[in-house]
């Protein structure tokens, strides 16, 4: 009978060393210790759950194929009997719906294992809170950092759709700027204001 360390237990069963911990507790998995008193697993008797191992691919348009087909057949050669989601899409879009499903899945702790090629594939930002589900729901989250398979042109892009939204939001509130000055000019504005700010100070204990 063959025993193992819990790292080494840990990346074949694709769980998190403190989710090996729970399972020696609960009696799904054997344990022995060594004579320095460190952990070894036995995997032989190991019955696996059935969850799911799963590697998402995902470029920002339909021109981009060639790159998608690219991270699913390298994911592909690092996990061979795992489920290959592919979607095309926007990393800034978090309503992505295979994206979305594939969270659910987490949230359910169906996922033993979930892997990328690159972050920047689940989502532009926001990358520590799926992290931080995958830790919470036991499911490990494994990033290949292979960052040819992040096409640049895509970060160009986004940063441009950033750019985009920022300056709308920007002419936005100079169109109300006008405005929010002709309602601070009013004199009744003014001495409601002005009456704020005394009873401002008045609660630090100061006066105008």
């Amino acid at each position: 009978m063959k025993y193992v360390t819990p790292k080494e237990a840990s990346q074949l069963l694709g769980v998190s060393i403190s989710s090996l911990r729970r399972w020696e507790s609960d009696g799904k998995i054997k344990s022995i210790r060594t004579p320095g008193g460190q952990r070894r697993y036995c995997l032989e008797d190991y019955e696996p759950e059935s969850k799911s191992i799963i590697c998402y691919a995902r470029v920002s348009t339909h021109g981009q194929k060639d790159d998608l087909e690219r991270q699913a057949e390298f994911l592909r050669s690092k996990y061979p009997r795992a489920e290959i989601i592919t979607e095309i899409g926007s990393g800034l879009n978090f309503k992505r719906e295979r994206f979305l499903s594939i969270l659910e899945r987490i949230h359910q702790r169906n996922v033993a294992l979930l892997a990328v090629a690159y972050p920047d594939r689940l989502a532009r930002f926001g990358f520590p809170l799926i992290e931080w589900l995958c830790e919470q729901c036991e499911c490990k989250l494994v990033v290949l950092n292979e960052s040819k398979l992040s096409p640049q042109e895509e970060l160009i892009q986004d940063i441009l759709s950033i750019l985009h939204c920022f300056s709308a939001r920007f002419y936005g509130l100079r169109k109300y700027q006008k405005q929010a000055e002709k309602i601070l000019q009013e004199e009744p504005t003014q001495s409601l204001l002005q009456g704020e700010a005394q009873q401002c100070l008045k609660d630090q204990g100061l006066s105008l």
